[in-house]
């Protein structure tokens, strides 16, 4: 079986439409969609354009990727009808996160929209995240302390920039800087975002929203060492807080 039929058939399957009603949406016959299901015809270009469209997945990925493996059809879209799978799954269909390798983050950005070089990351399975789609992205130097160089940030997939929540930290994807995580709020101008490390030394900067090719919001950190003594202390947390000016309530005794 050719991946096109399986994947036409997957499709229309995973929207649940009968072969006649998908006819209708795509102006096709029903004995047309029934010929290139059971693969006793290909379908040629003009069609292929009509599945393009109407699934708004690259032909090349409906021609050679099997997409059976895909659970819904809320595929994501990036830039012009460039995608990722929502969700991986393994064989027992529980789903899994890609890890973006530390010594290879530099090259996320030309592979961020590639499907081969996606499918080929490692991946780990985490029952407790929430729905979505979640990637893991490492972190290098301390501009967002306490989260250490070398720990792993968890983030959900945010499809519409525009759906940002201020404040709240997210792994962003620029075409110059490639990824870097950061805090994020709007501004006056509403073309740009200011990103900003939880770490005072470093100075907050604006970024033109063009210029963000992805947006993650931080979902969980993995650290992947351990805190030293100095670092747990109380009066360094305070430090933290304070550094993050946040007002902490004294906590009265009853």
């Amino acid at each position: 079986m050719k991946p096109i039929q399986a994947n036409i058939k997957h499709l229309r399957s995973l929207k649940k439409l009968s072969q006649e009603r998908f006819a209708d949406d795509l102006g096709w016959t029903r004995s047309m969609v029934g010929s290139y299901e059971e693969g006793r015809s290909e379908p040629p270009i003009e069609r292929l354009i009509d599945l393009s469209n109407y699934f708004n997945i690259p032909i090349d990925i409906l021609v050679r990727k099997d997409l059976r493996k895909a659970k819904d059809t809320s595929f994501i879209e990036i830039g012009n009808k460039r995608v990722l799978f929502p969700v991986t799954v393994n064989e027992d269909n529980e789903d899994l996160i890609e890890i973006i390798p530390a010594k290879a983050s530099a090259g996320y950005l030309s592979g961020y929209d590639d499907p081969e070089y996606i499918e080929q990351l490692q991946k780990i399975k985490l029952p407790f995240l929430p729905t979505g789609t979640h990637r893991a992205f490492p972190i290098k130097g301390d501009s967002m302390l306490p989260v250490k160089d070398g720990a792993f940030v968890v983030a959900k997939y945010v499809e519409d920039i525009n759906d940002i929540k201020n404040g709240r930290t997210y792994i962003v994807l620029t075409k110059d800087d490639g990824l870097v995580y950061k805090r994020i709020y709007n501004t006056d101008d509403s073309n740009s975002l200011l990103l900003s490390s939880d770490n005072k030394a470093y100075k907050p900067y604006f970024v033109s929203k063009e210029n963000i090719l992805e947006l993650w919001e931080f979902t969980c950190c993995i650290n992947t060492q351990e805190y030293d003594e100095k670092e747990l202390k109380l009066s360094s947390i305070m430090t933290m807080f304070q550094e993050l000016k946040v007002e902490l309530a004294a906590v009265k005794q009853m």
